[in-house]
């Protein structure tokens, strides 16, 4: 038996081996590239005209299949009642019970008189009548619990959920209604396993990256990851940041829409997970910004936001001012420190002198990408503390566990100049200096 199994083997994986290759192509062509670039092939109105055909050729399969063998095909009751009634109202039925309750001959010499008519303030035993009946007409046909039931259909759809057992009617509708839960089951339900799916090629996209860039990364304490409902807060060195935390684990991105190369990406990713991007406009606006957060991390089911506090990159050795923003939320923060060994490639990006194909360019180009990345013991904002103490809280445990420098100044001074109110606080200590210098001189 033994020659004979290998080649049996050999077989089935080369079988198993093209079945997962032609799956993985078609989710790549018909759902993959389509959603990346928002085009539709008119394949799912295809379907559907095509499923409608199948039903109706079902269906008159059935009919015929069913008079051939005297079945009775069960058709839908949400419209019609079981028990047949009429609208009458409680005075004319009483009236109609009593009238054929009420016994025609009568003792002449009996005294007791029958009133026929319900207006009578007299109890009459034929009244329990019409209770008993409207009791059991409404056990029978409850017109409240049918609305709770599904709708038998008139025609037929493939599935044992309607029309029961009508799949054995003829060979053809079973060879029929089998190749269906093939399709349903073997090929439907695992593409609509988006939760499930969505995670996994999120994961094996980034991971592919890491392996691109010849990333070495080392995680700690990942019993501290993030989890959903709350916000993941990292100081910010390189765009690759993201690939770093997310090949790890999926969260959703908050950012700037962005044109060319990065805007492209940033539509891509946006169709698979609910990432928060922002335009140049709506940035200003704090009170859109929290809102937009706020609702998100009130989602249990949604991924944790990734949020880079610092606005911009820092060059791997200091940790700057954080937006206060983010922590005015209210949500878990979960803080994590990345920190990159440049011996092996700078990973820093000069976004004012590297456009980011070049900068892309430079680290595909370096002997490696070693980093390290600590997850942190999540954080709360404490009573009495506003969003700026506990951004500066938050950050000082960042920098602390990196070995990194912890600033005070915003990162944004990159690009833009220094506020005047700073000039004008060294200008007042200043003048502080000469007013108090001449006093003392006048003294003397």
């Amino acid at each position: 038996m033994g020659p004979f199994m290998s080649p049996f083997n050999n077989l089935l994986c080369m079988l198993l081996g093209i079945s997962f290759t032609v799956w993985f192509t078609l989710l790549l062509v018909f759902i993959i590239v389509p959603a990346i670039f928002g085009v539709s092939f008119g394949i799912r109105r295809l379907y559907m005209k095509t499923l409608l055909k199948v039903f109706e050729w079902a269906t008159m399969r059935m009919e015929r299949g069913a008079k051939e063998k005297n079945h009775l095909l069960y058709k839908p009751c949400s419209l019609n009642s079981i028990i047949a009634k009429e609208s009458t109202s409680l005075e004319e039925e009483l009236k109609d019970i009593r009238r054929n309750c009420s016994s025609p001959e009568l003792d002449d010499s009996a005294s007791i008189t029958t009133d026929p008519s319900p207006s009578s303030s007299e109890f009459d035993m034929s009244d329990a009548f019409y209770f008993c009946r409207r009791g059991i007409e409404s056990i029978v046909d409850d017109e409240v619990t049918k609305c709770f039931t599904a709708e038998e259909l008139e025609s037929w759809n493939l599935l044992t959920r309607s029309n029961y057992n009508f799949n054995h009617i003829s060979s053809r509708l079973t060879v029929l209604w089998g190749l269906g839960v093939v399709i349903r089951y073997g090929f439907l339900l695992p593409l609509r396993m988006k939760n499930f799916l969505s995670e996994k090629v999120h994961l094996m996209c980034y991971r592919i990256c890491v392996r691109a860039l010849t990333a070495i990364i080392t995680y700690h304490h990942s019993e501290n990851k993030p989890k959903n409902g709350g916000i993941c807060v990292a100081n910010h060195t390189s765009p690759i940041d993201v690939i770093i935390l997310a090949s790890d684990g999926c969260y959703a991105m908050v950012g700037q829409i962005h044109g060319g190369l990065m805007g492209l990406i940033q539509r891509s990713m946006v169709k698979a997970c609910p990432h928060i991007w922002f335009e140049r406009s709506e940035v200003k606006d704090r009170h859109l910004v929290a809102k937009r957060l706020s609702d998100h991390v009130k989602d249990k089911s949604k991924l944790p936001i990734l949020i880079f506090p610092e606005g911009t990159c820092i060059n791997n050795t200091s940790v700057m001012m954080f937006k206060k923003g983010s922590f005015e939320i209210g949500s878990t923060v979960y803080p994590v420190a990345i920190k990159y060994d440049p011996r092996f490639g700078e990973a820093f990006w000069n976004s004012s002198q590297f456009g980011m194909m070049n900068y892309l360019l430079r680290m595909m180009s370096s002997w490696a990408i070693v980093c390290s990345v600590w997850y942190l013991p999540p954080m709360i904002r404490q009573e009495g503390e506003d969003a700026m103490q506990f951004a500066n809280r938050v950050k000082a445990a960042i920098a602390r566990q990196g070995g990194l420098v912890d600033l005070l100044w915003d990162g944004g001074l990159k690009r833009g100049k220094v506020k005047d109110t700073f000039k004008e606080e060294q200008q007042k200590l200043y003048s502080k200096i000469l007013v108090g210098t001449q006093e003392v001189r006048s003294r003397s």
